[in-house]
């Protein structure tokens, strides 16, 4: 295929508003591409290179040669320079890759030329996030799209699961299973303002597990190699080696464990999340620690000094993989029964079975007084839905808060003058991957915060005013508030009260952003998304 195809249908899919004429233009190019360059191309639709590091900066960017008059590359052509240039290491390098890279740029039209920097700056903004391609994968290969989100679940890589269902069909989309020692995307909580109103969400009877502020993780053990991913995937085994340790001595073969990592006082109450976040921030290199995740694993009793030093204790609320056996089909019961078999009761997070509001207030407020977060109340007959919010788990808080989306920031005034300071807050509009404004606020920012995020934004610029700086909506933030307003200030038709910044969430992608759906839910009074 040319890649100028390509270049056309992701400049239809930006033009184009609704979900269901994306999908039919995705859906398109993906039919018209040669089997060879299935998973190449169904990255490229999804703003994904399938080299992960280039060496290509922003800078590299701006001093670009003229746009080729006629289209002469094709998606193979494209793959093949990108490999090239990725590959440029040693002295030299900078002008090796600066060659290549106008090279490359050289022969590639204006319209191509404005993919290729979108693919190389990771800011393809046509709304074909993963649930379109999910759809538009499904809707190619004439396959069930459960199967396709299904297997993009269990693979974690679009261009995998594309491949199999353009050549294998549902039979090969059934062939992708758990791999231990590769994550899946976690399952999700919805929000709720009650434990009446997630109890209305999951039906009773439920359980209501502790809700732990700390970082989430989940482990994979195979023998004695043990990998602790974060809840956005990344790998943080040689930082939380408590963790290794405690899976480590865990009765078991093969296993993998979803649930929360935190730091305790010395009374064993939860320590702030910014304390918490900072302890597993303490970098640990694997030769330091004894720490693997494939291989040369040490002894637990190895990583036992380390452990006391960064003190991050481990509780687990589920098990999705024990000794050969996939467990995320069956019941949330079932789950639980194999996980209370495996792991010590002290490593467990806290967990009561209810039959009605006041058995699960009482548990939300003892929650409360531990100095817990707040409660996630389940539905025990629920699979895990790896990767989905759905209403078999409902989270409630004492207070409201949402991710949210920087969009922008002015410049403040007074006291905050040359810091920027009022932040443009936005809500992921699920339809269409875009993010829709639901109000500003600069409460709750320190001198240091302020600091820090005008060096973050200064860096996410992507237009400067005198007044507003406008930036990629990538960073994620913690907002509380106090109740959600009908609004016809803002497009939503919502916005936020008395919003105010708790933290900015660093290990959350602007994709996993709550959506305005959610919001509109909170206004009218339902459990939310």
């Amino acid at each position: 295929m040319r890649f100028l195809d390509l270049a056309a249908t992701s400049a239809a899919v930006a033009a184009t508003s609704g979900r269901r004429a994306k999908v039919e233009l995705l859906a398109d190019a993906l039919r018209a591409l040669d089997p060879s360059e299935v998973s190449v191309g169904s990255g490229y639709l999804a703003g994904e290179l399938r080299q992960r590091q280039t060496g290509v900066g922003w800078a590299s960017l701006r001093d670009l040669p003229p746009p080729a008059a006629e289209p002469t590359l094709t998606v193979t052509a494209v793959d093949a320079a990108i490999d090239e240039i990725a590959a440029v290491h040693g002295p030299g390098s900078q002008a090796r890759r600066r060659h290549l890279l106008a090279a490359l740029f050289g022969a590639a039209t204006a319209d191509e030329q404005r993919l290729l920097v979108d693919l190389f700056r990771g800011e393809l903004r046509q709304g074909a996030q993963a649930g379109l391609l999910a759809d538009a994968v499904a809707k190619a290969a004439d396959v069930p799209v459960t199967a396709v989100r299904r297997a993009l679940l269990l693979a974690g890589d679009l261009r995998a699961v594309a491949l199999a269902a353009r050549t294998g069909g549902a039979a090969a989309l059934a062939g992708f299973g758990l791999q231990v020692g590769r994550p899946l995307a976690p399952m999700l909580a919805q929000s709720a303002p009650s434990v009446d109103a997630a109890l209305q969400a999951t039906g009773v009877p439920a359980v209501v597990d502790v809700k732990l502020d700390g970082i989430r993780i989940q482990v994979h053990r195979s023998g004695d190699d043990v990998a602790v991913f974060t809840r956005s995937l990344d790998e943080i085994t040689a930082r939380v080696p408590g963790v290794v340790a405690a899976v480590r001595a865990l009765p078991v073969r093969d296993v993998v464990l979803d649930g929360e990592a935190i730091g305790l006082d010395t009374a064993g109450r939860p320590l702030p999340f910014p304390q918490t976040s900072s302890r597993a921030a303490r970098r640990a290199t694997a030769a330091a620690t004894g720490v693997t995740s494939a291989g040369g694993a040490a002894a637990a009793a190895d990583v036992a000094p380390l452990a006391e030093a960064t003190a991050l204790t481990p509780y687990f609320f589920d098990l999705l993989h024990l000794d050969g056996d996939d467990l995320i089909d069956l019941p949330g019961r079932q789950r639980w029964a194999r996980l209370a078999d495996v792991v010590d009761g002290s490593l467990l997070v806290g967990r009561a079975e209810v039959e009605d509001p006041e058995q699960a207030g009482a548990v939300f407020a003892a929650a409360l007084d531990a100095g817990q977060e707040g409660v996630v109340v389940k539905s025990p007959d629920a699979p895990y839905d790896a990767g989905r919010r759905g209403t078999a788990w409902v989270k409630v808080k004492p207070r409201h808060t949402l991710d949210l989306v920087v969009l922008a920031v002015e410049w403040g005034s007074g006291r905050r003058e040359g810091w920027l300071s009022n932040l443009h807050l936005g809500a992921r509009d699920p339809r269409t991957g875009e993010f829709v404004m639901l109000g500003k606020t600069f409460k709750g920012l320190t001198d240091d915060l302020l600091r820090w995020q005008t060096e973050r934004f200064l860096g996410l610029a992507v237009e400067r005013g005198d007044w507003v700086v406008r930036v990629r909506p990538e960073q994620v933030v913690e907002i509380a508030f106090d109740g959600v307003l009908a609004s016809t200030r803002y497009p939503g038709g919502v916005a936020l009260r008395f919003a105010r910044v708790l933290r900015y969430r660093d290990d959350k992608s602007a994709a996993e952003a709550d959506t305005i759906d959610t919001v509109r839910a909170l206004h009218a009074g339902r459990p939310t998304d």
